[in-house]
């Protein structure tokens, strides 16, 4: 029997292609042309190739402070991160025994992952105007709560919470519950045994929690667009310079910002690829010695 393929295959395969070229093709149109020369446009064909776009960047120049908004954004997304990494470790540890409402509370802590994102972003904006209006009521010179660190966070944790959460239940849903009993056996107090017994065999997915939490972060716009404040963040300015960019610093931005991504992704894989391999370290060892 011979092995040709059929026909459909090699449609399903140009279509996929295709797919692919439709997908990313887009963007690395924007990384190449990024690398425009001094008298570069916004298309095709290049007109030279230099750096001299990102320097532009770099700069501060322009319409508004880039570099500004990209600091206000790293700092939101590590702070994001953070927070998404200790409230759902915590929660998924809580979830693990059952509690009265436990299943209300959970429903509820996912509910923004089907709430459009605008909807999300404006009722968080009405909730701090409405605390301003408050707070007014009994204070003199009062501006506003909302903020990066205050209405902004609020958000952008509606988005990345739901996630860590579900993360760690399907962690938690095959962990090996006889090890903590050992460990308890043994003496360790309940602390010793989630930092010496279960941290270290989570550890891998905890930092996948901590990615999740900084990209989502680092790329949110639509829960950022009302709910942000009097600043904004990298994206948000992004999308404001889309309406008036006639050169290509905005392609070079956006270059910066994945890379930024990237490289968030690429260190996040590799510290979860060393957890890994001295869990399976250890692992050997301790059955070694057990022989």
């Amino acid at each position: 029997m011979g092995d040709r393929r059929s026909k459909s295959f090699y449609f399903l395969g140009a279509f996929f292609i295709a797919y692919v070229l439709f997908l990313y093709g887009p963007m690395f149109a924007i990384y190449i042309l990024s690398f425009q020369g001094p008298d570069g446009g916004l298309t095709f064909p290049m007109n030279g190739v230099s750096l001299v776009w990102f320097g532009k960047v770099f700069s501060g120049g322009g319409i508004v402070d880039i570099g500004a908004a990209f600091k206000r954004s790293l700092k939101l997304g590590l702070v994001v991160m953070i927070l998404t990494v200790l409230i759902s470790v915590s929660a998924g540890m809580a979830f693990r025994k059952a509690f009265r409402g436990s299943t209300i509370l959970f429903y509820v802590a996912i509910a923004s992952l089907i709430m459009p994102s605008i909807i999300t972003s404006l009722g968080i904006a009405l909730e701090f105007r409405l605390l301003d209006d408050f707070i007014v009521k009994h204070s003199e010179g009062w501006t506003t709560a909302m903020g990066l660190f205050t209405s902004g966070l609020g958000a952008h944790l509606t988005w990345t919470l739901p996630f860590g959460l579900l993360i760690m239940f399907a962690i938690f849903n095959r962990f090996d519950g006889r090890l903590e009993e050992a460990a308890r056996d043994l003496g360790a107090t309940p602390w010793q045994t989630f930092r010496h017994v279960v941290l270290p065999i989570i550890l891998p997915s905890v930092v996948g929690i901590g990615l999740f939490g900084f990209t989502l972060s680092w790329d949110e716009l639509a829960r950022s667009s009302q709910a942000i404040g009097s600043v904004n963040t990298l994206p948000l300015e992004l999308q404001g310079l889309t309406t008036t960019v006639t050169k290509p610093d905005i392609y070079a931005l956006g270059s910066i910002t994945s890379a930024v991504s990237f490289l968030v992704i690429f260190l996040a894989l590799i510290v979860i690829l060393v957890l890994q391999a001295r869990q399976r370290r250890h692992g050997s060892d301790a059955g070694q010695g057990m022989v």
